[in-house]
């Protein structure tokens, strides 16, 4: 399990069992209660990929959370705006919302839900998030929760599926209980290799696919199961219910796919799981990038496998483009990166368009899979209009590059990300 973030004491622990109630209580009325949009949602016509920071839609506020950019309603796609990422660590209020199904609960009744471990194991066993509490260590990670789909607004040609623009992630302190503890605790019998995972969403799921229960599964030699934790907490308060009140599971360096919300089944599986959304859905091409070409797909001559790690990226989160410099003026442009394969180890700024580029300064280590804030002291000598640029490299020796990507379900970009800053006369 990584130290890399704070470690929540048993009696902070107990303490959020005492808050719970207010989660509950607002999950009463979650998604039941709508919001007259605060801005209307913008319009976009091709041709090329939308460069927007964020994805197109109206503001809304969901309960327990700040006005969102929402994209689809059912299932729910809330992406967290472009200002809410000047902080390496993400309000539980601003993250953004996903689900792959169009019914989830409303409300969830603590005296009556338990989080269950069976399968192939010695005792079938399940917990009261009381007992979670109050019978494991508590343990936490920082580390970044992002949708495999995350900026799909850049694919050309553009896909179907959520048009999310770079806001569909969000890093926080997640605390919770350590998933081998739990799996210890039901005792893995031989024979055993996956695990899976189930919450309480449930839908029609695609036509066809019997991806009616959302189900995921990591294998039980994988080593991220050592980093997993079942998480009760985001940043130190109860999880608001879209988010996955009352469990969750984290799995750092991973995309969102495998971090179940509401977690409430974990099965110890003796056969490699084949359900829709492991056979058939969240798939990528097989090699590094998860690229290939509509024709190689077209012609069927790629193989796929499931996405897992998330490749290195970084953003520019200030200076946006409303910004207005006058020449001669200091600007110091900031923003994040991350990587799931391995720690951020070098961050760059092009101040012409990626032609030529310095090294940004790293800000403070909060761990390997959180993100890790960067600026950049840059002082404009002339008007006219400039593109930045920045790229980063993780521990992998990976560093972003401007080669394309495409696969069919516009999942892994990580190109280089640009801004443009207009730059006026001083006098």
């Amino acid at each position: 399990m990584t130290d890399d973030g704070p470690t929540l004491t048993r009696r902070a622990a107990l303490a959020l069992l005492g808050t719970a109630g207010t989660a509950l209580a607002l999950g009463r009325t979650a998604l039941a209660q709508a919001t007259v949009p605060t801005a209307p949602a913008p319009t976009f016509s091709g041709p090329g990929p939308l460069t927007a920071w964020n994805g197109l839609g109206p503001l809304i506020a969901l309960p327990q959370k700040v006005p969102l950019i929402r994209l689809v309603d059912r299932p729910p796609l809330y992406e967290t705006p472009r200002a809410y990422f000047q902080s390496p660590f993400t309000p539980a209020s601003a993250f953004f919302v996903r689900s792959n199904l169009s019914i989830f609960p409303a409300s969830i009744d603590l005296t009556t839900w338990r989080l269950r471990v069976a399968g192939n194991v010695r005792t079938p066993v399940s917990f009261s998030l009381a007992e979670l509490l109050q019978n494991f260590e508590p343990v936490s990670v920082n580390a970044v929760l992002q949708c495999s789909g995350n900026s799909r607004t850049r694919f050309q040609p553009r896909r179907p599926g959520g048009q999310w623009g770079n806001g569909a992630m969000g890093c926080a302190t997640w605390t919770g209980v350590r998933l081998r503890d739990l799996l210890k605790k039901a005792g893995v019998k031989s024979g055993s290799v996956q695990v899976q995972f189930q919450g309480l969403d449930k839908g029609a799921g695609a036509p066809g696919s019997g991806g009616a229960e959302y189900k995921k599964s990591l294998d039980l030699n994988d080593p991220v199961l050592d980093e997993c934790i079942v998480a009760y907490a985001m940043n130190g308060q109860p999880l608001p219910l879209v988010n996955g009140f009352p469990v969750r599971l984290v799995v750092p360096g991973y995309f969102a796919t495998y971090w179940m919300k509401t977690l409430s089944f974990i099965r110890v599986l003796t056969e490699p799981d084949t359900n829709f959304w492991m056979a058939t859905a969240y798939l990528q091409p097989d090699n590094p990038r998860g690229t290939t070409t509509p024709q190689a797909v077209k012609d069927k001559k790629v193989k796929f496998r499931p996405v897992s790690s998330m490749p290195v990226r970084s953003f520019i989160v200030t200076p946006d483009e409303t910004v207005k410099v006058p020449a001669g003026l200091p600007v110091t442009v900031q923003g994040l990166a991350m990587s799931g394969r391995g720690a951020v180890t070098k961050v760059e700024v092009s101040t012409d368009g990626g032609r030529t580029w310095r090294a940004a300064s790293l800000g403070e280590d909060h761990g390997r899979y959180a993100f890790r804030p960067w600026s950049f002291a840059w002082t404009p000598k002339t008007a006219g209009q400039y593109t930045l640029a920045v790229r980063a490299t993780d521990a992998s020796g990976v560093t972003q590059t401007d080669q394309p990507i495409w696969n069919p379900s516009g999942y892994l970009w990580n190109t280089i990300e640009r801004q443009t800053v207009t730059v006026g006369q001083a006098g």
